[in-house]
């Protein structure tokens, strides 16, 4: 059914909350978002309110804002591949420091903690004196994934990346990417004609040759995948051999705490609009 609900939609669920609330809404992507940002928020004068999709957060925010003069209305969107383009919102829109909000969890101390959670110590110290730290060995399987999806986006190759097998490309020894493994994977999961694996090799080979910043690039769902590999057949414990990625995500967001999200450009520049605005969103000032 959400697919069918219209950006006029959540306007109107957002007003209907006007009925005894007057704190500020914070519209946000999806339920996985509301979840992560919801540990954050003053919980007595804010509400989150789950959009669906990048778009319908700016289209409701603005119909609320210009059309509906609710000036108490705040979006929360990924950043995707925006900054790539040279694209950034207007607020009360915003933008995660990273690709998305998973980026910016393995990026920060919560992989730490998981890791302390979920991997073998003995594996985990072999495989990184080996092969470097697990934050980077993830980071580096992912990139290409997310840089062939950029690809896919600029030249039109129209690829799907829902459903990759990653087992058929992520090296289950370091983490590494196989790339033509990964481009006959993605094309064939597209069951497209629009590009053969030639071609998309010669124009993902110039985008890595541009060496774009790997936080820019990689794709949260992508390094949750890496990681859970990892974990799953090369340093995770006997409590990590069955462990889901549903699971993995809400470890990181459990252990994704309050010092290390106040230290991100994304609560800085929220906090700075709201408290201009005397609008409370964050618990902690």
């Amino acid at each position: 059914m959400r697919q069918y609900l219209t950006s006029s939609d959540i306007a109107n669920t957002a007003s209907m909350m006007r009925t005894g609330f007057s704190g500020t809404i914070l519209m946000v992507e999806g339920v996985t978002d509301s979840r992560l940002y919801g540990k954050f928020v003053d919980r007595e004068e804010t509400r989150i309110l789950v959009a669906h999709s990048k778009d319908k957060v700016r289209t409701s925010v603005t119909e609320l804002r210009d059309r509906r003069g609710d000036d108490r209305v705040i979006g929360i969107i990924d950043s995707d591949l925006d900054r790539l383009k040279h694209k950034r919102p207007k607020g009360p829109v915003f933008m995660t420091d990273r690709r998305d909000a998973e980026s910016m969890m393995i990026a920060s101390d919560a992989l730490d903690d998981v890791l302390a959670e979920y991997a073998d110590r003995e594996a985990l110290e072999l495989f990184e004196s080996k092969f470097g730290s697990v934050r980077d060995r993830v980071m580096e399987g992912a990139y290409p994934v997310g840089l062939l999806m950029y690809v896919s986006d600029r030249y039109g190759l129209g690829l799907s990346f829902k459903d990759l097998d990653f087992k058929s490309f992520i090296s289950r020894r370091d983490l590494s990417c196989d790339i033509k493994a990964m481009i006959g994977e993605s094309i064939a999961n597209t069951n497209s004609d629009h590009t053969s694996p030639k071609y998309t090799m010669r124009l993902l080979r110039e985008e890595l040759d541009k060496g774009y910043d790997m936080s820019e690039v990689c794709r949260g769902h992508d390094l949750v995948k890496v990681l859970l590999l990892g974990l799953r057949e090369i340093f995770g414990g006997s409590n990590a051999k069955f462990l889901r990625e549903g699971e993995l995500g809400g470890a990181l967001r459990l252990a994704y705490d309050d010092d290390v999200f106040s230290g991100t450009e994304l609560y800085r520049d929220t906090k700075e609009w709201c408290d201009s605005r005397s609008m409370p969103l964050w618990k902690f000032r």
